[in-house]
């Protein structure tokens, strides 16, 4: 993860997240890097009209543990020629190729949890009342998704078949399609789908309101096309994480959005569904291994 990026490319990576007096370092150690590498920290501070803490978090921004580490650096680049970049740092999650291995954890959490709040915030109570109405009524629930969005569409149809509602989900978008125009009006159907633009999805959604079924629409994008084909839309967030072109966190906010909507037809009959959840779980207490009992 450190190989082939040099010191000059680091600073332009986190140069916007820099604060303004740490900007007046980079931009002087970008303007002057040959020479940087033979100056004390006192006197880079003074040229650059900083502090010397600021230039202890300057450095440190860039993933030195401290501006010996940083002059060193440098002096290495001068001696063997700057590496060429590997790569552009990524967007959505803040991974930097240098960054250590131990630190991902950390990172992932706090990425989790922001996309979390932002979720929290998104969601209509209208659209999310009227979404379990739509579920906890249905007689048969059609899930539709493609790729990474198959991970909460697929939580929704475990929660969903042990509540006792029948529900199903085909993982063919042609399947998908043909699944959608045999509903009817005593049917609902859900679709996710991070962009709110992957064709397939939309293709079915649009086929089960066609066939009179009540559609709902998981997405992260509020005024996307399949928002717009849906009767009830749940905004899961307004952010785009995008790694690689895949939203790698869209399943964090969704899978959210399944536990509320699992929960939410739970309360909505409270004795039915606790009843059929009770019925699930006694099938399938044998299956598993029992703990071995403690010698006295």
């Amino acid at each position: 993860m450190t190989a082939g990026i040099g010191s000059e490319e680091k600073i332009k990576s986190v140069y916007a997240s820099l604060r303004a007096s740490e900007k007046k370092v980079a931009d002087y150690v970008l303007s002057r890097m040959d020479a940087v590498a033979g100056l004390s920290i006192a006197e880079l501070s003074r040229r650059a009209g900083v502090s010397q803490p600021t230039v202890i978090r300057f450095v440190r921004a860039l993933g030195f543990s401290g501006y010996r580490r940083f002059k060193f650096a440098l002096l290495e680049e001068r001696r063997n020629g700057a590496p060429e970049a590997a790569f552009e740092p990524l967007d959505g999650f803040d991974l930097r190729p240098w960054d250590r291995l131990e630190d991902i954890p950390l990172k992932t959490v706090r990425v989790s949890k922001s996309v979390l709040d932002d979720t929290l915030k998104s969601v209509s109570p209208a659209a999310y009342r009227q979404a379990v109405a739509y579920l906890a009524a249905a007689r048969i629930i059609d899930i539709y998704c493609v790729e990474n969005s198959m991970a909460p569409a697929s939580d929704l149809l475990n929660k969903l078949i042990y509540l006792g509602l029948q529900c199903r989900l085909h993982t063919d978008g042609y399947l998908q399609q043909i699944s959608a125009c045999h509903l009817s009006p005593a049917d609902a159907a859900v679709a996710f789908s991070y962009s709110g633009s992957s064709a397939d999805t939309v293709k079915a959604l649009k086929q089960a309101k066609k066939s009179g079924a009540k559609t709902i629409a998981v997405t992260n994008v509020r005024d996307s096309v399949i928002a717009g084909s849906a009767d009830v839309c749940i905004l899961a967030g307004g952010r785009r994480n995008v790694i690689y072109g895949n939203a790698i966190f869209s399943r964090v906010s969704q899978l959210a959005v399944v536990d509320m909507l699992y929960m939410g037809v739970i309360l909505s009959d409270y004795r039915r569904f606790s009843a059929e959840l009770d019925k699930s779980g006694a099938l399938i207490r044998d299956r598993g291994y029992e703990a071995p009992e403690k010698k006295k």
